[in-house]
């Protein structure tokens, strides 16, 4: 009876590790930018030519030289916060496995110059548009509030609603 209760312990232990392994293996570690280039799933690193920089796809790390040595941040630095991730050209780094891509920047920087655009690239995931545009997802008729109040109150309309009304009705006002 001891040997059965032995028996069932392991085989619970068992099954509670296989459980544990399944779900750190399912986890979605290193998986590509929204930005990174469609195509290249699999892919440790990109180098970005116009910031000479390098984003770790599994570490989800941007690698850059600031402060005399080479840094891994989570964010580009200040001077690079408004570079467009989507719009700017990535080099897939398919000959290099390490943890040191760095290593072979002399190669990349002229190799791969600032400005420098290969094939044309399609981002991993669109650009989410953000805006005037979301609203039009959800169900309801934006119609009459979009006529009535954008042309009523748009500052950047060359004619001015009011005085196109006034001149209809015949109030003299020019």
């Amino acid at each position: 009876m001891k040997t059965i209760r032995i028996a069932i312990a392991g085989l619970f232990l068992l099954v509670a590790s296989t459980t544990q392994a399944q779900v750190s293996i399912n986890v979605n570690i290193g998986s590509p930018p929204a930005w990174g280039p469609a195509g290249y799933a699999e892919m440790e690193y990109y180098y970005l030519p116009d910031i000479e920089a390098y984003y770790d796809v599994r570490a989800s790390q941007f690698i850059y030289f600031g402060g005399g040595r080479w840094v891994r941040t989570s964010r580009l630095p200040r001077q690079y916060s408004n570079y467009d991730l989507y719009g700017g050209y990535k080099v897939v780094l398919t000959d290099y496995h390490g943890r040191t891509p760095y290593t072979y920047f002399d190669r990349h920087k002229v190799r791969y110059y600032k400005g420098y655009h290969g094939a044309p690239q399609r981002p991993y995931r669109p650009r989410e548009v953000y805006g005037y545009n979301e609203r039009r997802n959800d169900r309801r008729d934006y119609k009459h509030y979009d006529n009535k109040h954008y042309n009523k109150h748009d500052k950047h309309n060359k004619h001015d609603r009011h005085d196109d009304d006034d001149r209809r009705h015949g109030s003299g006002r020019r």
